[in-house]
C-alpha cells in the first residue's frame, strides 16, 4: 500500500516504502526516510502505538529529519497497512506480544541496521513502548537510547479494576472468544473529536481522520479480548521486583500529565526501579503528546533533545 497524503500531511522528503515479510508469516509496511538536515546524527525508529500507521507520524518524521536523523516507521501487525488477524479485519487483534517483537525483530534485522546509519535510537509511543519495554534485553545492543511517549505501562486504573479487566480478558479467551471485541468494544474508526481522549489539538485530530476517510482499510476498532489479555500479561511482568534492575538500556520516559487512557503514576513508578530510566510529565497534554497543541510538543521536544543523541 503506498502512503497517502492529505492536505496538511504531506509525505516527508525522500520516502521509501514497501512490505516486508515476518518469519511467521505476517506482512508488514514499513518506510524509511533520509536526515534533511545536518549534522547527520543517526537513525530513529519510531514505534507507534495501537490503531495507529505511519500517516500519522508524517509531521514527526519531517521533525527528526530536520534534526539530521534518518527515520524508519512501520505498522504493527494488526494495524494500518499491515495484515490482520481472522475475517475481521477492523478488529485490534494480537494473541501474544511474542509477534509483537517478532515484528520489531524482522525490521531492525532487514531494514534499520542493514541499510541506516548508526548510532540507532527508538521512538516508541503508548503500546509501542510496552512492546521495546517488553524486550530490553535484546534492545540494549541494537539501541542506543529509547525514549517512550505516553508508555503503556498501566491502565488509567490502576489497581483492581485493572486487574480483574485482565483475569476476565483471559476467561474469555479459554472460553473460545478470544477474537471477540473486548466488552463495549465496536469497530468505530473516527470518533468524533468532542469524545476524544488523544489529543487537545482539533486541527492534528481532525488530519489524521481525514487520512482514515481517505484509506478506510488503515483503521482498526478496539482490541479484541486476546488483545487485552497479552496487553495484562505483559504489564504484570513490569511489576515483578527484578524487572527495574535488569534493565540496561538508557530510556527517557515523558508521561502526559492530563492522561485519560495510561497511567502517568504507574509509569512514574516504573522509571523509579529502572536504574537506567529517566521521567518527566508534560503537565496538562493528552495521551498522545506528539499529535498535541505546540505548547506541549515543544516541551516533549526540548527533552528528547536534551537526552538523545546523548553521549556514549
Amino acid at each position: 500500500m503506498q502512503l497517502i497524503e492529505v492536505p496538511g500531511n504531506p509525505v516527508p522528503t525522500g520516502a521509501v516504502s514497501g512490505m516486508i515479510d515476518t518469519p511467521d508469516g505476517a506482512q508488514l509496511r514499513y518506510a524509511r526516510f533520509p536526515a534533511t538536515g545536518s549534522p547527520l546524527k543517526g537513525t530513529v525508529t519510531v514505534l507507534q502505538g495501537r490503531a495507529e500507521f505511519i500517516e500519522k507520524y508524517f509531521e514527526v518524521i519531517g521533525e527528526l529529519q530536520a534534526r539530521g536523523f534518518h527515520v524508519v516507521t512501520f505498522d504493527w501487525r494488526g494495524q494500518g497497512g499491515s495484515s490482520r488477524h481472522g475475517a475481521n479485519a477492523l478488529r485490534g487483534h494480537v494473541r501474544d506480544f511474542a509477534e509483537y517483537r517478532l515484528d520489531l525483530d524482522t525490521i531492525l534485522t532487514r531494514i534499520v541496521l542493514a541499510d541506516c546509519p548508526g548510532p540507532h535510537f527508538a521512538l516508541a509511543h503508548s503500546t509501542g513502548g510496552a512492546i521495546l519495554l517488553s524486550d530490553t534485553e535484546r534492545l540494549r545492543t541494537r539501541f542506543s537510547r529509547a525514549v517512550l511517549s505516553s508508555p503503556l505501562v498501566g491502565l488509567l486504573d490502576v489497581g483492581w479494576r485493572e486487574s480483574l479487566s485482565y483475569r476476565a480478558a483471559r476467561w474469555l479467551c479459554r472460553l473460545g472468544l478470544g477474537r471477540l471485541f473486548i466488552p463495549g468494544g465496536n469497530a468505530l474508526l473516527t470518533p468524533d473529536y468532542a469524545g476524544n481522549r488523544q489529543t487537545s489539538d482539533q486541527a492534528r485530530f481532525e488530519r489524521m481522520n481525514a487520512v482514515i476517510h481517505r484509506r478506510p482499510e488503515l483503521g482498526v476498532g478496539s482490541p479484541t479480548n486476546a488483545w487485552l489479555a497479552a496487553v495484562g500479561k505483559t504489564l504484570l511482568s513490569f511489576r515483578e521486583i527484578d524487572y527495574g534492575p535488569s534493565v540496561h538500556l538508557p530510556i527517557l520516559m515523558i508521561a502526559s500529565g492530563a492522561d485519560r487512557i495510561v497511567s502517568t503514576r504507574a509509569t512514574e513508578d516504573l522509571a523509579t526501579r529502572m536504574v537506567a530510566a529517566g521521567f518527566a510529565v508534560v503537565p496538562g497534554a493528552q495521551h498522545e503528546i506528539l499529535m498535541e497543541a505546540d505548547v506541549y510538543r515543544d516541551q516533549f521536544w526540548a527533552a528528547f533533545d536534551a537526552f538523545i543523541p546523548g553521549s556514549d
